[in-house]
């Protein structure tokens, strides 16, 4: 079953951009895959264009050695676009291994663990009081476990000692308000410096936050060890982590309490597996990123049906935070759709995905879209 085309489609679906990436065999068979590098599709599908060459002709069902292939191919190996490349290809070539056996990609990763994923919902508001009321709406319609914040993200000028004075007393009257059974979390998008993060911290009382994702960057793995001297509170991170040895210091130094694996960037299900296992032997659980489409949504409920250490998956689908124009897009003819607060664990071949081609061929094009981009009050530029 040999690689015949690597295809590349970026359009703009609902409220993003989405780079979805079509590979198809001489047997007929097509798998799908999504890139999760948002707002620098181009790049990717431009790096995709350079593993076409070599990829074309090459047996799909290799899918180890194609990887190793991919990453080992350039001297200027890793980073953040390449693997994005890969994590789309590997995807769709699990896609098509799975629809040629007759068998959901999950039984490939070695069977399910579980018969449905539970999520973490999504709850933002711009006031305190609102939170509460937006939080109370998903604890009813079964949420168990919320990550809350702020629904104006692109204030500007935007300094972040205002900020977390602000959220650390809107995050203390949600913990008093909604008990203490609910799991509650805030992502702080790695905005902060490590003083400011511990600062946020030792704002609340303890047990007001069950993690805190993102506080700070991730380039250098010391300041989250000094950030991690400071406090106690669980660190949700690694979604922006493009390999497992950028894994490697957070999980060895003790650093991560939930791993935010991203499929779609850090390298595919081949890289995704390895994490996995990698954090299992550190009693890690993972808690995967997934802010994309449903092709990302498919391939994320594959691997945590098949991985023993999971925790939640992020959901967009809350009351109030339903992204159903990404997700119900007439481009996916079906897809995985949540019950209740779960991800039932799909049966059907491959990923359970199906795409409407000539739907996607009259969808809207690709638009040039940027993340917020944040000023201070002394006009410096500062994290998103």
């Amino acid at each position: 079953m040999k690689i015949t085309a690597v295809r590349t489609f970026p359009v703009w679906i609902g409220d993003r951009n989405q780079l979805l990436v079509k590979v198809e065999t001489d047997a007929g068979i097509s798998g799908w895959g999504e890139s999760g590098l948002s707002s620098r599709e181009l790049a990717v599908a431009a790096a995709i264009r350079h593993y076409t060459e070599f990829l074309i002709g090459q047996d799909a069902r290799r899918i180890g050695r194609i990887w190793q292939e991919m990453y080992r191919s350039q001297y200027f190996e890793g980073g953040r676009v390449l693997t994005a490349a890969i994590s789309a290809i590997d995807i769709a070539l699990y896609d098509i291994k799975g629809k040629a056996l007759g068998v959901p990609v999950h039984k490939l990763l070695g069977g399910r663990q579980r018969d449905f994923v539970p999520t973490f919902g999504c709850v933002r508001a711009d006031g305190p009081d609102a939170l509460i009321a937006a939080a109370r709406r998903a604890i009813d319609a079964g949420w168990e476990a919320l990550r809350l914040g702020w629904r104006s993200d692109e204030r500007s000028p935007y300094e972040p000692r205002q900020h977390i004075a602000e959220i650390a007393d809107w995050l203390v009257s949600a913990r008093w308000e909604l008990g203490e059974r609910v799991v509650l979390g805030v992502d702080y998008h790695h905005r902060l410096s490590v003083a400011e993060a511990a600062s946020f911290c030792q704002r609340l009382p303890e047990g007001t936050l069950d993690f805190l994702e993102e506080p700070i960057r991730d380039e250098t793995p010391q300041a989250y060890a000094a950030l991690r001297r400071m406090t106690r509170m669980p660190f949700a991170i690694g979604e922006e982590f493009s390999s497992k040895w950028q894994f490697l210091p957070y999980v060895e130094g003790g650093f991560m309490q939930y791993a935010r694996l991203d499929i779609c960037n850090v390298g595919g299900f081949t890289e995704a597996m390895k994490v996995a296992g990698w954090c299992e032997a550190h009693y890690v659980d993972l808690m995967p990123h997934n802010p994309l489409g449903p092709i990302c949504t498919a391939a994320t409920v594959h691997l945590c049906a098949a991985i023993s250490n999971m925790s939640y998956l992020e959901c967009w689908e809350t009351p109030g935070e339903d992204n159903s124009a990404r997700q119900d897009s007439p481009v996916f003819r079906s897809r995985i759709r949540l019950q209740g607060a779960s991800f039932p664990v799909p049966d059907a071949p491959g990923l359970g995905i199906e795409i409407d081609e000539d739907a996607l061929a009259d969808a809207e094009p690709f638009r040039f879209s940027e993340m917020p981009h944040l000023v201070r009050k002394d006009g410096s530029v500062t994290n998103w």
